[in-house]
């Protein structure tokens, strides 16, 4: 029998912290401010939630067959970890310039680990034939019901946490399936009461608002960015993670390179979480002094996504 979607996750996720946000934050702003720290999860990023939850799914054949993914890092990294706790032959593609610290982080969970593709979408596209041809899962970072529904999980430890939903989560956005977990769990679990999601952006890496905004799935050249776990396509071809964002999402927001590096520098100074650019953009959202709550002020939740980020990164963004 399947696990549910809870119980996948349980099995290979640990339940985070939602930490209290430094003092001066929640003040100029009027409200508590919460942060759901998934830079501490394993493997060092939500990501492992959905593949938990995907992996799980498997039949007893596809688990002999094995699967495949594509990722800028921190999906192959969760991926591999997980396949190699259930014993499931993995695959992993990563672009030529992933973090070597997240390529280490997929190569230590036992997935063979191939480099290949100037971008994250030509090496997605090698690795979807990869799986069409060997007859193995594929297995999206974002456009794939199961992962979405695992990363969906943080919404209910959110609720449980807080003891009350929260009045607005911000959430980091790529490919769409963290932001489009927790908001379709939160609308099955309160309908029209449920709490806003504001999805954020890196202006350097945003294909899903300019699809969003466009109406349907666009593809943009790919930008040398701080928040690189959150770089690469959306799939002209999505299937769910594109109608999650477009219906579900309350408001977008986009952040600077400069507002990414301030907000790694404030995580580590004021709040002591190392939080790679990626994980980082929904505090860079609500430190920017253009940030204002829709929602009538109440506890305000900030997903840090991941914290898997180089030391040499990480040094050139402390330093001033």
């Amino acid at each position: 029998m399947t696990p549910t979607t809870t119980e996948a996750v349980s099995r290979h996720a640990v339940c985070t912290p939602l930490l209290g946000a430094p003092f001066d934050l929640s003040e100029r702003l009027g409200y508590d401010v919460y942060l759901k720290a998934e830079c501490l999860q394993n493997t060092g990023s939500f990501k492992v939630r959905g593949a938990a939850a995907r992996l799980e799914a498997l039949t007893p054949s596809q688990r002999r067959m094995g699967v495949v993914a594509c990722s800028s890092g921190n999906h192959g990294r969760a991926v591999s970890w997980v396949a190699g706790r259930l014993g499931i032959p993995a695959v992993v593609y990563v672009p030529e310039w992933v973090d070597t610290v997240k390529l280490e982080g997929i190569r230590a969970g036992g997935a063979e680990t191939v480099l290949a593709g100037e971008t994250f979408d030509e090496s997605e596209a090698l690795a979807e034939r990869r799986a069409l041809d060997e007859g193995r899962v594929y297995v999206s970072a974002y456009d794939d019901p199961w992962v979405i529904a695992g990363q969906g999980t943080l919404a209910d430890e959110i609720v449980g946490q807080l003891g009350e939903p929260p009045s607005c989560v911000v959430v980091p956005l790529s490919g769409g399936g963290l932001v489009g977990g927790i908001a379709s769990r939160f609308h099955e679990r309160f309908g029209d009461d449920a709490p806003d999601c504001v999805a954020v952006s890196a202006e350097n890496a945003a294909v899903m608002l300019a699809s969003v905004r466009a109406g349907h799935p666009v593809v943009l050249p790919e930008v040398e960015t701080l928040a690189n776990a959150l770089a690469g396509g959306i799939g002209l071809e999505n299937r769910h993670s594109f109608e999650l964002v477009r219906s579900r999402v309350h408001r977008h927001v986009t952040v600077s390179e400069a507002e990414i590096r301030a907000a790694m520098r404030y995580s580590v100074e004021r709040c002591r979480l190392v939080v790679e650019g990626g994980g980082a953009v929904g505090l860079a959202a609500l430190l920017s002094p253009e940030w204002s709550a829709d929602s009538e002020p109440g506890p305000v939740v900030v997903v840090l996504s991941g914290g898997n980020v180089s030391a040499s990164v990480l040094e050139g963004v402390l330093r001033r």
